[in-house]
């Protein structure tokens, strides 16, 4: 027998004892299940591969168990709302129409999310303006800057930002610098050396070891989070990079949410950053005071912080994504990228469409993503046929991620609508429970309508065969995207 034929029948046997593992291993999730034996069964050898890399599971023993980092500073607060919230005592927002006591409590007690007041929220949709405040805050940060970005490119932004954290690592501030070793892959080798030497620390979520080869490449850390003093955060979509200044041609401007929080919200963007930091850190940040200043009260916004990623024992912000749409009795405001959602989503919009609420969901016009850009299309057009208003942004990309319940509660964040979000990467919303704040965010909502063209039945069904084509194979591999 040749040695080619025995390679061929080890490489058959070895790809099917994959297929096999993997129908036990993904049992839960049939839909994901089928869409990689579809891959392994039509490019064995690259699909072989390809699961390695993009389908592997974590193993919170062998890498790290997130659920293991305790909650830093919020402990006892948290025990004390959980009972307040079983006891029927626990101050309710003051919400029109929209009854959101059990979001509260589901947040609370299942996602440990802690419900404040007394909170003042910015929002920013430009990329110009959020870097100008945040430059500002920088400079006047006297303790600590505590910084967490999915991508920070070594560019004109990228070295602004890092001298003004040089600045004020030299007049003694401590500062901390968590990046995604993924999504921050083009930094320079040398970028972050003098920060380093004025006593800056840079650290790398899931750090790659050779570049291109890593197994937990498919598990990215998406989440924005700054917090200067304790007291001041920045949450939300924007990147470090030029591209979201709205100066690249590939895109052109950049419309995203993302939001500048003072007061006790700020303590909950603290705990997720430390306990990020600590999972990837030696020695472990423990709870200080500096950390989590007392402060007045600076506004009168309520608002929880809600995070999530592949080491939640729930799918925490599609929950509360979930709960959001069945709260809905009149309308339904969203923003994503990306519509890639699991059947439970989906079906809950078409839910609410048939029970009279009225859905509208703004998607970019241009891919960044080009198999992702075609599942989206596919998926939204399917709600027309319920009545949804799908809105195609033509001003630039889209990329904000936001959910607003009614005028009355809305979610702004990292968190696409998909499965990524939902189950691969590591993300942060913040949920928002104020009226006036709420009706600023869907008015900002509405203008960029003004610059959407509307996508109806009719333009869909006149598609070429070649946009049907891309749609049907995203649509094949839409678990894995």
């Amino acid at each position: 027998m040749h040695l080619s034929t025995l390679l061929i029948g080890f490489a058959y046997l070895l790809n099917l004892m994959l297929i096999l593992i993997i129908v036990f291993r993904e049992r839960k999730r049939p839909a994901q299940t089928w869409a990689w034996i579809l891959v392994l069964t039509f490019i064995p050898v690259i699909g072989f591969f390809l699961y390695m890399f993009f389908g592997h599971g974590i193993s919170k023993d062998k890498i790290f168990d997130l659920r293991g980092e305790e909650k830093i500073g919020m402990i006892d607060e948290l025990k004390e709302q959980e009972r307040e919230l079983k006891e029927g005592t626990f101050p309710v927002p003051h919400t029109q129409g929209v009854d959101a006591d059990q979001l509260i409590y589901m947040m609370t007690v299942d996602g440990g999310s802690l419900y404040t007041q007394g909170n003042e929220v910015s929002l920013y949709t430009d990329g110009t303006e959020k870097f100008e405040h945040l430059l500002q805050d920088l400079d006047q940060a006297q303790d600590h800057i505590h910084m967490e970005y999915y991508i920070y490119r070594s560019d004109e932004l990228g070295t602004i930002v890092r001298d003004k954290l040089i600045l004020a690592a030299k007049r003694g501030v401590q500062v901390k610098l968590l990046l995604d070793a993924w999504g921050s892959n083009g930094i320079k080798k040398h970028f972050f050396d003098e920060l380093i030497q004025v006593g800056g620390q840079v650290e790398y979520f899931f750090p790659i070891l050779v570049p291109y080869i890593n197994p937990r490449i498919n598990y990215r850390n998406h989440r924005k989070i700054v917090v200067i003093d304790g007291k001041v955060g920045y949450t939300g979509g924007f990147n470090v990079g030029d591209e979201y200044l709205g100066i690249d041609r590939k895109f052109g401007y950049w419309r995203d949410n993302h939001l500048r929080i003072e007061g006790p919200a700020v303590y909950s963007l603290q705990n997720r950053f430390l306990m990020d930091w600590n999972s990837h850190h030696r020695p472990e940040e423990k709870y200080q005071l500096e950390y989590f200043p007392r402060m007045e009260a600076k506004g009168d916004k309520d608002i929880q912080i809600i995070t999530s990623g592949p080491d939640s024992t729930q799918e925490q912000i599609k929950m509360v994504y979930l709960k959001m749409i069945s709260m809905a009795s009149k309308e339904i405001l969203i923003q994503t990228p990306y519509y890639i959602p699991d059947d439970s989503i989906h079906e809950a919009l078409k839910l609410a469409l048939l029970s009279g609420v009225k859905v509208t969901i703004q998607i970019p016009n241009k891919p960044d993503h080009i198999l992702v850009y075609w599942a989206t299309y596919s998926l939204a057009a399917e709600l027309l046929e319920y009545g949804a208003r799908i809105e195609i942004y033509d001003n630039g990309f889209m990329h904000a991620k936001t959910m607003i319940i009614d005028g009355q509660v809305a979610s702004v964040g990292s968190a696409n609508i998909d499965v990524r979000s939902f189950r691969l990467d590591f993300e942060v919303n913040t949920v928002i429970y104020n009226e006036e704040f709420v009706q600023h965010l869907r008015e900002t909502y509405l203008e960029t309508s003004t610059q959407c063209h509307i996508l109806t039945k009719e333009t869909y069904e006149q598609r070429g065969r070649l946009i049907k084509f891309k749609e049907g194979l995203a649509r094949l591999i839409q678990p894995l995207l």
